[in-house]
């Protein structure tokens, strides 16, 4: 009974990690499952995970505006090349 409880109960630590992971990738069954069950006993790692969902979208929204302005640097510079292309 004592390896099972160890095999099921995660720390802290081990938890964020998974937490972490998640965001890129796919956790197994028994991580998953290992996880659920940490939250349901610790308002730290929830509240952790509320936290790291909003900081993952913030950079994901941030990355995306980055891009679609380098997107439309490029898309200037190519229009005003063409331009003084045509205009030669």
């Amino acid at each position: 009974m004592k390896k099972l409880m160890h095999i099921l109960l995660l720390s802290c630590l081990k938890a964020t990690e998974l937490i972490e992971k998640r965001f890129y990738f796919k956790l197994s069954f028994k991580e998953r499952l290992q996880l659920k069950l940490h939250k349901t006993m610790c308002d730290a790692c929830t509240n952790y995970e509320k936290h790291s969902r909003i900081i993952e979208k913030g950079i994901e929204i941030y990355q995306k505006k980055q891009h679609n302005e380098m997107d439309m640097t490029l898309l200037k510079s190519q229009i005003n090349l063409r331009l003084h292309n045509t205009e030669n």
